[in-house]
């Protein structure tokens, strides 16, 4: 699998995606930047997304398209991100969720209280105003 940037003409599909599995989109016009789309060859598999604050990154709305639904694809997604973190030498990446705990933590996330989190990471749209406040908060540290 392979991530490229996601560009304007992707913002139909992405809020699509977002929509059908109830998470964010709002604010996904004005974010397009951080958006990554997966693909093997020249088929969608999925999206992503890394908001970069500094150097610290959020990483959010991550989804497989239906079909390609366990094969792996989430697990690839989610390295490729990890990996793009690790390239642009964020020190952390942060993310929030409701149902996803266990599963992030097969990557070496951690809860951690909200009030932990940078501030950069705390006024983004996600935090401020999208994320209910009963999600659960993460953290991945990337370099020491």
């Amino acid at each position: 699998m392979k991530l490229r940037k996601a560009h304007n003409k992707d913002l139909a599909l992405i809020k699509r995606l977002l929509k059908e599995n109830d998470l964010p989109f709002e604010d996904v016009s004005s974010k397009i930047k951080y958006f990554f789309i997966g693909y093997i060859k020249s088929e969608i598999i999925g999206i992503g997304g890394l908001e970069i604050y500094g150097q610290y990154g959020l990483l959010r709305s991550l989804v497989v398209i239906d079909r390609f639904r366990g094969r792996g694809c989430g697990k690839m997604l989610t390295l490729k991100l990890i990996e793009y973190a690790k390239e642009i030498k964020l020190k952390e990446v942060y993310l929030l969720t409701i149902t996803a705990k266990e599963y992030f933590e097969k990557f070496g996330f951690r809860e951690i209280n909200r009030d932990q989190v940078p501030t950069e990471i705390k006024n983004s749209t996600e935090f401020k105003y999208l994320c209910p406040s009963t999600a659960i908060c993460m953290k991945l540290r990337i370099q020491k």
